[in-house]
């Protein structure tokens, strides 16, 4: 998959395109004054109804839709732990089973995007959220009825599938609509829904349970996913565009190849030879100026000529390019650290609120709330900043951008993350006034979330043509930490209390920042060698 390649357009044809990002706009202007062809990289390649140019409402419409449609997700893996003793009694299981119907919903909800990620690059985007939303909500209709714990775990996993959709797909969905200097605020927006599920969860799975039975939980993910189905089917406007797709293009290259007799195979490698050697130099400097320069070499005639299936894809190519390159490994690392540290703070600060606070369900959903709005505001200032800091360093840069700019802004938040998470370990250690636990609960959901917007905005961004694979990859290297994080944290908890295992868990976030300034400083080397040697890959086949 090279990032190098682009659209040539004939001055004519220049009057057609709406542009949103000034830089495009400055370099079609100065184009045209020039009566030269220019280049458009991938996500700026001409489509119909192109849905960067879409109306502020029509955007926010997606927006509010991704995002009630995202809380699913967050709201499932915490909603039955209010309800896990009614479900030990009832059902007459151990609470190993309840553990594992926890733990393998997180790894199957993380590591699942990979699949709809490789189909949402066929079939759309909108086909991937109806058909993901239909399985959540079967699940949760099953586990509703189920009478054994066995059929509880299966139908638990079904839901992990269903609800995983949305967590790849959405960030792809902003990427379709919103230009990187817009994004980090969108991501701020659209995170910020999953992120209510740690604490709205236990609030509402605890009322539930106590007022309705633990059956009642489910039946209320059943309505909600009902809501959500209907809000996709008739306010949903699909946002995927082939032109666009990195992934697409790259198939339907491989299906033009096979048709074409080895004649026109011959000359179009002349072809393709001699076009290379005309625009090498001018797509060098596309990379450097724009933050998305990536490939579409496709002809919209050959798009709509050749129908392509899910047959057509496999999801670990890609998956693969993705954690192949250095850059995107160590954010990944990073961004799973943060994930899993925000999944273990909130499973065992329940935990430990029942024990020593003698806190119900109710009680405790309350505390976790200050988490749950430490972690709102951080996504959204966060994003905020993000975007502001993107924009201060492009203008200071005479205009020209890359995405390592980004990760600037978390530095705002380093000095604090680990503060408070060796705060929040020794108030829980020492018992203190639970007004204490609140408000570092509070810190650190806004340091960490802070931090983990902007990692997110930047896998987005260092990979265009492809956001939906990144962030699916991305989801997983989430899933994986989640789990361990879940396996060991009640044994770690047990053994060295919460005073040890936050004050493991500061170290850990130190290294996490570390890990986020090596690729601030170094990421865009690395990218851009990792871009070359695929160029030189795709140039040798």
């Amino acid at each position: 998959m090279a990032e190098s390649q682009s659209t040539t357009l004939s001055p004519t044809e220049i009057q057609s395109v709406g542009f949103e990002d000034t830089d495009t706009q400055t370099h079609v202007s100065s184009s045209k004054l020039s009566n030269e062809p220019i280049k458009l990289d991938i996500e700026h390649a001409v489509v119909e109804d192109d849905p960067r140019i879409w109306s502020n409402t029509k955007k926010n419409v997606v927006l509010f839709i991704i995002s009630g449609a995202s809380m699913i997700a967050g709201l499932c893996a915490n909603i039955q732990n209010p309800a896990n003793a009614q479900i030990e009694q009832q059902l007459h299981t151990s609470s190993g089973d309840i553990s594992l119907s926890l733990s393998l919903f997180i790894l199957i909800q993380g590591n699942f995007p990979v699949i709809w990620s490789a189909i949402s690059e066929i079939k759309g985007r909108k086909t991937v959220y109806l058909f993901s939303v239909v399985l959540f909500t079967l699940g949760s209709a099953i586990v509703a009825v189920s009478r054994t714990i066995g059929l509880v775990i299966g139908m638990r996993i079904l839901q992990g599938v269903g609800s995983s959709a949305v967590i790849a797909i959405g960030a792809a969905t902003l990427a379709d609509i919103y230009e990187p200097h817009q994004r980090g605020t969108m991501m701020g927006v659209f995170y910020s829904a999953p992120l209510l599920g740690p604490s709205l969860g236990p609030i509402i799975g605890g009322a539930l349970t106590q007022g309705l039975g633990w059956r009642a939980v489910f039946w209320f993910l059943v309505i909600w996913g009902s809501i959500i189905f209907l809000a996709f089917l008739f306010l949903f406007k699909d946002t995927f565009r082939k032109e666009r797709s990195t992934t697409y293009q790259n198939v339907l290259n491989r299906r033009l190849q096979e048709q074409q007799p080895s004649e026109a195979k011959d000359e179009s490698r002349k072809i393709s030879e001699k076009e290379l050697q005309v625009n090498d130099e001018s797509l060098n400097q596309t990379s450097l100026k724009d933050i998305e320069g990536q490939p579409t070499v496709i002809p919209a005639s050959a798009i709509r000529e050749v129908k392509l299936s899910i047959s057509d894809v496999n999801p670990f190519p890609p998956y693969l390019s993705i954690i192949s390159r250095k850059n995107n490994f160590a954010i990944l690392i990073a961004s799973g650290l943060i994930f899993a540290f925000s999944f273990s703070i909130a499973y065992t600060c329940a935990r430990t609120l029942s024990m020593y606070y003698n806190y119900d369900a109710l009680k405790t959903g309350l505390v976790l709330l200050a988490y749950g709005i430490g972690c709102v505001a951080g996504s959204i200032l966060g994003g905020r900043w993000s975007d502001r800091t993107l924009a201060r360093l492009k203008a200071a840069n005479g205009g020209i951008s890359f995405p390592e700019m980004r990760l600037e802004s978390t530095k705002v938040a380093m000095l604090w993350l680990p503060l408070s998470v060796i705060g929040y370990a020794w108030v829980c250690q020492e018992r203190v006034n639970v007004a204490a636990v609140c408000v570092m609960l509070f810190l650190a959901g806004f340091t960490s979330i802070w931090i983990y917007t902007s990692t997110l905005a930047y896998i987005v961004d260092a990979n265009t043509g492809r956001s939906s694979t990144a962030v699916a990859t991305n989801s997983s290297f989430r899933g994986l930490s989640a789990f361990v994080a879940a396996e060991i944290a009640v044994p770690l908890q047990d053994s060295i209390g919460d005073g040890g295992l936050y004050t493991l868990w500061a170290g850990l976030m130190v290294i996490t920042e570390c890990i986020i300034l090596m690729v601030l400083y170094k990421g865009r080397k690395w990218r851009e060698a990792s871009a070359e040697r695929e160029k030189q890959k795709l140039g040798g086949k």
